[in-house]
This record gives structure tokens, sequence and C-alpha cells, in this order.
């Protein structure tokens, strides 16, 4: 099976960057650690979170924010235990590109959120709903239907691991699983979020700094989302990610 046919969408191989700045493991750890309240923040923005920088700030210290929903604050300590424990196992060398990680992310991303978590879709109690995204003007896209034991995701999931396991580079790999995770919906919700945690991993085990989507791009992110689902072409998509990336001035110079 082609890589493209795997993944259930193409994009541009040649547009991506050739070369990548990269550093130790402990480098790119440090900084994710310490620009931890920026990345959650971040990525509860684009759930439409409103918890402002600050309260993100003061909630990651132990202290409650007055006035805020408590699955307001759920969805950001949980964001911010996913990112911890993915610091953990890029860290430790433990992290993989493998079913065990991503259900493990999922279970500490949408805990107490999604309809079920931890487990792909079928693989639960609820055997029979399949979630679709909204597209807002455009619709809805309705992913693979749930079954029971989920035997159509999990060989999607194979065959897509397979796939780009091929991958010579280790950025066009994260990039692509990414927009994969996202358009094959293998959780009941959290699935955007997860893909990135697990982009994430894959970038930092290969010394690649980690992609925080900024929170004042978060209209530009869903847009250009809109428009991956409705075409399954993923250059603008990753060209997007690339200028989000903490070295794009960089990675420019160098390609």
């Amino acid at each position: 099976m082609t890589l493209f046919a795997a993944l259930g969408f193409s994009w541009d191989r040649s547009a991506l960057p050739a070369g990548m700045p990269t550093y130790s493991n402990e480098r790119v750890c440090f900084r994710l650690h310490r620009m931890l309240p920026e990345f959650v923040w971040d990525a509860s923005v684009l759930e439409g979170n409103p918890f402002t920088y600050p309260e993100v700030q003061t909630l990651l210290e132990g202290v409650t924010v007055g006035g805020r929903k408590l699955s307001d604050q759920e969805q950001v300590l949980n964001l911010a235990a996913s990112a911890k424990r993915l610091l953990d196992l890029v860290k430790r060398s433990e992290f993989t590109l493998d079913k065990a990680i991503f259900c493990e992310l999922h279970a500490l991303v949408a805990s107490n959120e999604a309809l079920e978590w931890g487990h792909f879709r079928g693989e639960g109690r609820e055997t029979g709903y399949t979630p679709d995204v909204s597209l807002g003007e455009h619709g809805r896209y309705t992913p693979l239907p749930t079954l029971p034991g989920a035997p159509v995701l999990n060989q999607v999931f194979a065959d897509g691991v397979a796939a780009l396991n091929n991958l010579p580079s280790p950025f066009e790999k994260g990039l692509a699983f990414f927009l994969f995770g996202a358009l094959q919906q293998f959780f009941f919700d959290g699935n955007k979020r997860t893909s990135r945690f697990m982009m994430n991993g894959m970038l930092m085990s290969a010394g690649i700094d980690a992609i925080s989507v900024p929170a004042a791009r978060a209209q530009d992110f869903n847009e250009k989302m809109v428009r991956f689902y409705l075409t399954r072409e993923a250059t603008e998509m990753m060209a997007f990610l690339v200028d989000c990336h903490s070295d794009a001035d960089a990675i420019r110079a160098m390609n």
C-alpha cells in the first residue's frame, strides 16, 4: 500500500524542508518544560477554552481560578498532565509511535471529556456511535464507522504507522501523523489534541523542538483544517505547521 493510500490524504513532499535544526534530548525537553503554561494555553485556545494565559499559569501552580467552569478547568489540567507525561517519555527515550502510547496520551487528554477515553472507538462499551467533525458552512466530516472491536480502525492505524515508519524525515513523519490522527478520528473526541502530542513526541525524540500552534493563530488553524478535511490535501496545513515552529526562520534559511 502506498503512503498516501495508507494515510488517506496526500501532500507535496518536495514542499517540506529538507533540513531541520536539531538539539540534544536535554535541550528539547528543557524548552518544553519551560514553555509548559504557554503550550497548554495555546492548545486550550484551539479547543475554545476561555481560560486566559495568566489563569492557566495560576492553575498550573496549583491554585484554582474562580468563575470558571469545572469542565474548562479539567480540560486545562488534562492538557498539562498529557504534556508532562510526554515530556517524561521523551526524557527517558521511551516514546515510540505505537497504539499503546497513543491511547495512553488520549486517556490523559480526554479524561471525563470524551464519550470514552484510552482506547479506539468500538473497543469499549460504545460500539455503534460514529462521531463527526463540524466544518461550519461546509457541513460535517464523517470518519470511518465505529464497529465492535474496531477492526477497521486498527487495520488503518497499523497500515498508516507502517507507511509512516518508511519516511526518512522525522519532521515529515510527525506532521503527517498529526493529520492522520485528525482525519481518521480513532477516538470519540480529543483526536487533534492527542495527535499533536504524538507529533511532538516524534519531533522531540529526533532532537527537534515541539510545535505549538499560537493562540493568536487559532482561526487560521481552524480554517486550514476545514480545507484539509474537505480536500484530503495536506500541503497547506503542513506549511502552516512549519511556520508555527519556533525555528521557522532558521528552517527557511537552511532550505
